[in-house]
């Protein structure tokens, strides 16, 4: 009856502890929690410390003098329905002692912005890139009203097409 306890001891696989497991979850932990107080610390993987370099700034040019002459908002119903509308709005860019020619006209740009606006397909409104021809062909016609140099540029600050 010895000899059969004895075998049986022998064939069964001894028992594991947990111990292993439990020791291997707190060095993790541990190990983790060192790894992270050096990166937080700054001990590695800390930005290396750039030189201070001197800002130097450049020579640039002065802005040239412009003045802005505001364009009164224009709303214009468009389509063959009159159910869509176009809210205009923009600023004309020119030289500071032009401002008060440029205002004294101000009716006649308004006239030749809003025939030109009515006149324009309903397609071309609707597509986003054609803001910059429009844009173009109102300058060109504003400038034949103002005549030649009088005003530089045509700011567009609105255009909603609803």
């Amino acid at each position: 009856m010895a000899d059969e306890t004895d075998s049986e001891t022998e064939d069964a696989p001894p028992k594991k502890g947990k111990l292993g497991l439990i020791l291997g979850l707190v060095l993790a932990i541990a190990g983790g929690g060192g790894a992270f107080f050096a990166a937080y610390s700054g001990m590695i993987l800390a930005p290396t410390p750039v030189e201070e370099v001197e800002a130097t700034h450049e020579e640039t040019e002065p802005l040239p003098a412009i003045s802005f002459v505001p364009i009164e908002p224009i709303v214009i119903t468009v389509g063959r329905s009159g159910s869509r509308q176009l809210r205009f709005r923009a600023e004309l860019e020119v030289d500071p002692e032009r401002t008060d020619d440029v205002a004294l006209l101000m009716p006649r740009i308004l006239d030749v912005l809003n025939g030109y606006l009515r006149a324009v397909d309903l397609a071309e409104l609707e597509n986003p890139a054609s803001l910059i021809r429009l844009r173009a062909q109102m300058l060109r016609r504003i400038q034949i009203v103002t005549g030649q140099g009088h005003v530089r540029d045509l700011l567009i600050t609105e255009f909603v097409f609803s």
